[in-house]
């Protein structure tokens, strides 16, 4: 188990799920941390709850990371801080025909899992390879390796996250900085809240997230800390056509409902 004491931690999206499991994970390992979200007064609870619980200094900063300011102000305030890992958590999707959702909902969840995510890697990114040291952990998913109907855009989105971060893993090896993709599955979280979809088989936010910083402490280059059957659907997307993949993930998804699932909130 990787030891944080000492370091400093940034974690995106940390308010609920998977981000309040690896903000919580992390300050069990002796992490101080920064944790962003939308919402100021959940940040400013889940620090006083990390802190009483654990001892460590955290430190909560809202930001919109969706915003076109969002990201270039979160790096602003952390200019002065030696940040040693970055959790890239932080995410949204659509549920359902890519039709049956406004413009908005698409583009705002390309704005948050793309851009969001690639300019904090850039520019944490920057500071951790001129001191030769750091890491960044970029949440992708399962759902990274082949089409997603009826969740299509945010599949995309987490396919960019999947190769942008292969791609920098190679890149910076041998400089210090270690980069590493995480792909979970289906996990218990507030992903699906407010549409009518459901899932019947997750994990826990804990496990995964306990699952990614271990991977992440073995310098592995990619980490599948759901189940195992999670991991094992990766595998065909790796051989079969593109069009085979499609077909087959499409019929999935519409045995689980989601072709006819619907976001609440347009």
């Amino acid at each position: 188990m990787d030891d944080f004491r000492g370091r400093t931690a940034v974690v995106t999206g940390a308010s609920k799920g998977i981000g309040r499991a690896y903000a919580e994970e992390l300050a069990r390992r002796g992490a101080d941390l920064i944790v962003v979200a939308r919402s100021a007064p959940e940040l400013e609870s889940l620090a006083a709850a990390i802190t009483a619980e654990h001892g460590v200094r955290v430190t909560p900063l809202a930001a919109d990371l969706a915003s076109p300011e969002g990201p270039e102000q979160l790096l602003a305030a952390l200019a002065d801080v030696q940040v040693d890992l970055l959790v890239n958590n932080a995410g949204a999707g659509t549920v359902g025909p890519f039709l049956n959702d406004p413009l908005h909902r698409h583009q705002r969840s390309v704005d948050l899992n793309i851009n969001g995510l690639m300019a904090l890697t850039y520019g944490l990114g920057r500071a951790m390879i001129a001191r030769g040291s750091g890491g960044i952990v970029n949440v992708a998913s399962t759902g990274a390796f082949q089409p997603l109907p009826y969740q299509a855009s945010y599949g995309a989105t987490k396919a960019f996250v999947l190769s942008l971060t292969e791609a920098l893993a190679q890149e910076w090896r041998g400089t210090g900085v270690h980069v590493m993709a995480a792909h979970p599955g289906a996990t218990d979280t507030g992903f699906f809240d407010g549409t009518t979809a459901r899932m019947k088989v997750t994990d826990s936010p804990a496990a995964v997230a306990a699952k990614t910083l271990d991977d992440y402490a073995r310098r592995r280059a990619a980490s599948y800390p759901g189940r195992f059957t999670f991991r094992a659907m990766t595998w065909a997307p790796r051989f079969l056509p593109r069009a085979t993949t499609a077909r087959a993930t499409g019929a999935l998804n519409r045995a689980l409902g989601l072709h006819e699932a619907r976001d609440a909130v347009a």
